[in-house]
């Protein structure tokens, strides 16, 4: 808890729930949560990485103990605050991990760190289209009722408390900030990812079709998985065991050049 708590104070964008087995060989696993999401979701996957890696959850602005930062609205300005955020670690072996609206991030930043010659040594992309698959996305404009609507139905939040007034009130502003960001994405062509790339989805995601999903292979020219799992957008917490032995996998695939 005094990691934890030490961590939190020096670096409000990363939250370390869980200290390695294996602090001084572990590689760093960087979580990038959903539109809407916040580092404590992902609790249970740090949890049960602990043993693989450093797993480092990015707490974005807008959220939680961050309530009263305004979170940045397009991909570029959350992009910067995590880049900035990564510094310490960046002569460690990272891993990205991002799921829905993370894996834009971590895909974005990917290109970032390997334009200036630190590239990770993997990435792990979840529950998102290739950004090559064309689709209008304005669910940013949506007023209140139907942005929570579609929340709701995908199933990502527990539905008790986006009934409630005053948390609906707490939420909408970062959720807003987060849709936006994804909705005025636009991916800029440029050089294809050497990193390799690894890529988890919901066989049922209505969000992220498995074709479309598929489709982050012509992204990259290093090597390319994919694994489908039963379920939908949040097909990560349905499968919980599942995707955690995935990444396990992942991980020391990425370490050992196997992938």
């Amino acid at each position: 808890m005094t990691t934890l708590r030490a961590t939190t104070a020096a670096n409000p964008w990363i939250r370390r729930f869980h200290p390695p087995a294996r602090p001084d060989t572990s590689p760093v696993l960087v979580v990038l949560p959903h539109a809407g999401g916040s580092a404590s979701y992902y609790f249970p996957l740090s949890r049960d990485l602990a043993a693989h890696a450093e797993v480092l959850t990015v707490q974005y602005p807008g959220r939680q103990e961050r309530l009263s930062e305004p979170s940045p609205d397009t991909i570029s300005g959350l992009v910067d605050g995590v880049e900035g955020a990564l510094a310490p670690w960046r002569e460690r072996p990272l891993v990205l991990f991002g799921h829905s609206m993370g894996a834009v991030l971590a895909y974005e930043l990917t290109r970032r760190l390997e334009a200036s010659g630190a590239a990770p040594r993997g990435l792990i992309l979840s529950g998102r289209r290739s950004p090559l698959v064309p689709r209008h996305d304005d669910l940013h404009t949506l007023d209140d009722d139907a942005l929570l609507a579609h929340v709701r139905a995908l199933s990502g939040t527990d539905t008790t408390l986006l009934a409630d007034p005053e948390l609906q009130a707490m939420i909408l502003p970062a959720l807003r900030s987060d849709y936006h960001a994804v909705g005025t994405y636009r991916h800029e062509p440029g050089p294809l990812l050497r990193t390799p790339v690894s890529v988890l989805c919901g066989e049922s995601d209505p969000r992220a079709a498995v074709p479309e999903a598929m489709a982050w292979r012509e992204l990259t020219e290093g090597a390319f998985t994919f694994r489908g799992f039963p379920g939908g957008h949040f097909y990560l917490a349905e499968r919980h065991e599942a995707v955690t032995s995935a990444i396990a996998d992942d991980l020391k695939a990425f370490m050992t050049g196997s992938h």
